[in-house]
């Protein structure tokens, strides 16, 4: 347990001088990360992740720019039992381009995301921050335009993982799963 924990403390310290540092990509296009993505892998040492990463699976991502410049941000993921889990998030410009930042409502935290490395036909590596009463955790994601994730792919997003100070075990990539039908709303009775 000392051993873990003393992991752990090494871990965030190096996570807090590195992560400072990580700037967005140079030439950042809102346009072109627009559109469907798969949520091909996760890297954090937070413990909810830790907890659930055993059961975690592929999922989609849609990301749409708006008009004034921010990012609207809409997950799902198939369950095991048919059921969908969802999210949205949207996602605030900075004066950096590819630097976003909002306030998750499921999670009360607060993020600051980076696209830090972008091929926009491929994938794209996001960095994020989430600050919760006062402490940081870091997790990373991995998109991909496919669900088929290539061994370089796979180990470029270990590498990066690995230098912003997240453990190796906690650097996943998910397993291939069905996607969630497209949402619907009800229209309303007239």
């Amino acid at each position: 347990m000392t051993t873990t924990v003393l992991r752990m403390l090494i871990a965030l310290t190096c996570v807090l001088a590195a992560c400072a540092d990580i700037t967005p990509v140079p030439d950042f296009s809102l346009e072109k990360v627009a559109g469907k993505w798969y949520m091909a892998g996760f890297a954090t040492n937070a413990q909810w992740f830790v907890n659930r990463k055993a059961t975690m699976k592929m999922g989609t991502a849609m990301m749409v720019p708006t008009d004034i410049g921010d990012l609207d941000l809409s997950y799902a993921t198939l369950n095991a039992d048919g059921s969908c889990w969802r999210m949205t998030h949207m996602a605030k410009k900075t004066d950096t381009p590819g630097r976003f930042t909002f306030h998750s409502q499921v999670w009360n935290n607060d993020n600051d995301m980076r696209f830090v490395d972008v091929v926009y036909d491929d994938y794209a590596v996001v960095h994020t921050i989430k600050t919760k009463e006062g402490v940081s955790e870091v997790l990373n994601k991995l998109y991909s335009r496919s669900s088929e994730i290539s061994a370089d792919l796979q180990q470029k997003f270990t590498q990066f993982s690995l230098d912003t100070g997240i453990l190796a075990e906690n650097i996943v990539i998910f397993p291939q799963n069905s996607e969630c039908p497209e949402a619907t709303v009800a229209p309303v009775p007239q």
